[in-house]
């Protein structure tokens, strides 16, 4: 089993997006079986009283665009423990990376910790919809590195 998690500032856009576009990848290719996939938070700015908010209403469309439902997905925080339970815990971008390493109490570099598109031929953050509203762009990126991700898996 492969645990594969997912992470981003408020857990409502980028990592949610990566989740279920993982997973829907993972089902259309028959290998849904070899895979834990879930997605995180680096900061509560989307979870009140220890309830996250839903996948943000843009994300969630444009993933039901492309046939992915994201239905029940609320926003949960990153802790120190989910190191030990996921094999890959895969940022959005280096402010992600930062938060990630001081919350999970390890030292960059860490070969469990990465940013997705480190994966692609193309190393660069993911498209932060929240600040531009371009989820197009984000829907790219997250479609670029799941499937560079996958192969790095297969590879292995």
């Amino acid at each position: 089993m492969i645990n594969v998690l997912f992470v981003c500032w408020g857990n409502i856009c980028r990592s949610p997006m990566c989740e279920f576009v993982l997973k829907d990848m993972v089902k259309k290719r028959g290998i849904a079986d070899q895979f834990h996939i879930e997605s995180r938070a680096t900061h509560t700015d989307e979870i009140w009283n220890g309830e996250g908010n839903p996948v943000y209403p843009p994300a969630r469309e444009k993933l039901a665009e492309h046939g992915i439902s994201c239905a029940g997905k609320r926003a949960q925080l990153l802790s120190k423990s989910d190191y030990n339970n996921y094999d890959y815990i895969i940022g959005m971008d280096e402010l992600n990376y930062k938060w990630m390493h001081r919350i999970l109490g390890k030292k960059a570099p860490d070969p469990k910790i990465s940013l997705l598109l480190d994966y692609t031929d193309h190393p660069r953050s993911v498209a932060d919809p929240w600040y531009t509203g371009d989820f197009d762009s984000t829907y790219r990126d997250v479609t670029e590195g799941c499937e560079a991700f996958l192969d790095y898996c297969s590879k292995k």
